[in-house]
């Protein structure tokens, strides 16, 4: 593998990821890759970077759009549009592993740098691309944000409740899907690479990703031309299962098995459900889903949702609370599990991040190592790693080719 192996102990050391991605699909599939220990350089457009950078809110100045996706990763700010940017860019290719782009379809052959066009000078070159709507078909080539291929997808048609309508997902979920699924595709074509030599394109899809989750929901339609409608807060197909209103509020209860079931009864004081026709199997009980709410509801609305919680999770009821954003990041089960880590950051000191998910037994812990970068933070110590002599770094600097941040130059004087 190429570059740099200085993340010794973590899975995906040594391996060297070209980032040209922007917004937020492509920067969290090599997020998740740079958590994992690949030395991943994003290539921002010179003068103002990932134009994420300018989405708000902001903290002092920087984006926490841009602060969310962007962790463990070192910047080189690049003029695209000058002659020798995409040569530059060109010429990086045989020295990293993988490259990863969400251009718009066309843009990246137009720099000479498509698949077609390095295949054959870079054959072991795992490349990944990301598009609205994929290669083929006839929406080939157009744009595609998130929440177009949510409506596309059909996600949208069952989020939500007869009586709002189509209700988009609370965040970007065909950006972060598309972005996981292309960190599994990098991954599984790297696996193929250690047995062939052999690189090979990487495509993904907002759509295609989208469509993918539909689960049940598309195999109804698929298997029986069943068009699922929303179900809001409730379970498609399993009863009771969903949102109930205790006597303080909303909680979720989720007896998914019959054992379960007999378990809510019992806990609720209400057996006799379990022998009314009506609630008999589930079955039943989903087609007279209305009416159960409101017996249960009856009942749960004399005492409050945290004693209801202790007393289903104490019979192994799954339930829990609706929480806010700042209730679920400051709740304990949250912070012990670690899913939030902090980082020293260049302006703002040490700030938190979400952290990456994965638990592995051989992985060292913590996948926050630095900050998301600033703009062309490591233009230097990159062109360096790419083999540039410093005569050749202070041209590309002079002539503005690329650009390097104030705290690099201090570095530097050093």
């Amino acid at each position: 593998m190429n570059g740099s192996a200085e993340r010794t102990g973590l899975p995906l050391a040594g391996l060297r990821v070209l980032d040209l991605t922007r917004a937020l699909a492509g920067p969290f599939c090599t997020m998740i890759l740079a958590d994992l220990g690949a030395e991943v350089i994003k290539v921002e457009p010179t003068p103002a970077g990932d134009f994420i950078r300018t989405w708000g809110p902001f903290d002092k100045g920087e984006s926490t759009y841009f602060l969310s996706t962007n962790r463990n990763k070192k910047s080189i700010a690049l003029d695209f549009r000058s002659p020798e940017g995409p040569a530059l860019l060109r010429s990086w290719l045989g020295q990293v592993d993988v490259v990863v782009e969400n251009f718009k379809p066309g843009v990246m052959a137009s720099m000479g740098l498509g698949f077609e066009q390095v295949e054959q000078t870079c054959p072991s070159l795992i490349y990944a691309s990301i598009s609205g709507f994929g290669s083929k078909g006839p929406l080939a080539g157009l744009p595609g944000f998130d929440q177009v291929a949510q409506g596309y997808s059909g996600l949208m048609s069952v989020t939500g409740t007869d009586e709002s309508g189509p209700v988009r997902s609370g965040v970007a979920i065909g950006d972060l899907t598309t972005g996981m699924w292309t960190a599994i595709a990098i991954l599984a074509a790297l696996r193929l690479r250690d047995h062939s030599g052999l690189g090979q394109k990487v495509e993904l899809s907002l759509l295609g990703s989208l469509v993918s989750l539909l689960s049940v929901q598309g195999q109804r339609y698929l298997s029986l031309k069943e068009v699922a409608k929303p179900s809001g807060n409730s379970h498609p197909v399993i009863a009771p299962y969903g949102v109930f209103r205790a006597k303080d509020g909303d909680f979720t209860i989720a007896p998914a098995t019959p054992d379960m079931w007999s378990k809510l009864c019992g806990v609720l004081g209400l057996e006799q459900l379990l022998v009314d026709p009506r609630f008999g199997d589930n079955a039943s009980r989903a087609k007279h889903r209305s009416e159960l709410k409101s017996i249960l509801e009856s009942r749960l609305g004399t005492d409050t949702r945290s004693v209801w919680t202790q007393r289903f999770q104490e019979v192994g009821i799954p339930c829990g609370p609706i929480n806010s954003i700042a209730e679920a990041l400051d709740d304990a089960q949250v912070r012990q599990s670690n899913l939030i880590e902090s980082v020293v950051h260049p302006h703002l000191g040490e700030i938190e991040l979400l952290a990456n998910p994965i638990c592995m037994s051989g992985l060292p812990g913590g996948s926050t190592r630095t900050p998301p970068p600033l703009l062309g933070e490591h233009t230097h110590s990159i062109l360096k790693g790419f083999q540039h002599s410093e005569e050749d770094i202070s041209r590309l600097l002079r002539q503005k080719t690329v650009v390097q941040c104030e705290l690099e130059m201090k570095k530097g004087t050093k």
